[in-house]
């Protein structure tokens, strides 16, 4: 970028191009169900939690840092999230951003994609409880 030139829109969400292909070469190696886990955090941070540039790709290159461990750990989809999703991503983006608001329809959103990944590892969907 020259002197005096704005970053894009994109290079504001996700900051420096390169560092995000970066990011993406190493969700695509994850296993399936961690990838599908892990980029339904993503949509639902890349929605939902203001961040800028400074503080998105760190957070995203901390957040493939955990499914990978994870993933060369054998720990769970659900031992990384937790059972509530939506309160493991905000309390992860509270360090990287103040604030935030995802609609009940996002949390529903990114609660069933964790919930079909979880599934996955084990060959099973699981269901939710209708009590919620």
């Amino acid at each position: 970028m020259s002197e005096g030139e704005k970053p894009g829109f994109i290079a504001k969400v996700i900051g420096p191009k390169k560092r995000w292909r970066a990011y993406k070469a190493r969700v695509k190696e994850l296993p399936e169900s961690y990838r599908a886990a892990l980029e339904a955090t993503e949509r639902y941070l890349m929605h939902f939690v203001p961040t800028d540039a400074d503080s998105s790709a760190p957070m995203f290159e901390d957040l493939a840092d955990l499914f990978e461990q994870a993933a060369a750990n054998g720990s769970s989809i659900r031992e990384i999230v937790g059972e509530d999703p939506v309160e493991f991503v905000d309390a992860f983006a509270q360090n990287y951003s103040e604030g935030g608001y995802a609609p009940a329809h996002a949390r529903k959103q990114l609660t069933d994609a964790i919930e079909r990944a979880a599934g996955n590892e084990t060959g099973k969907t699981t269901r939710r409880s209708d009590h919620a």
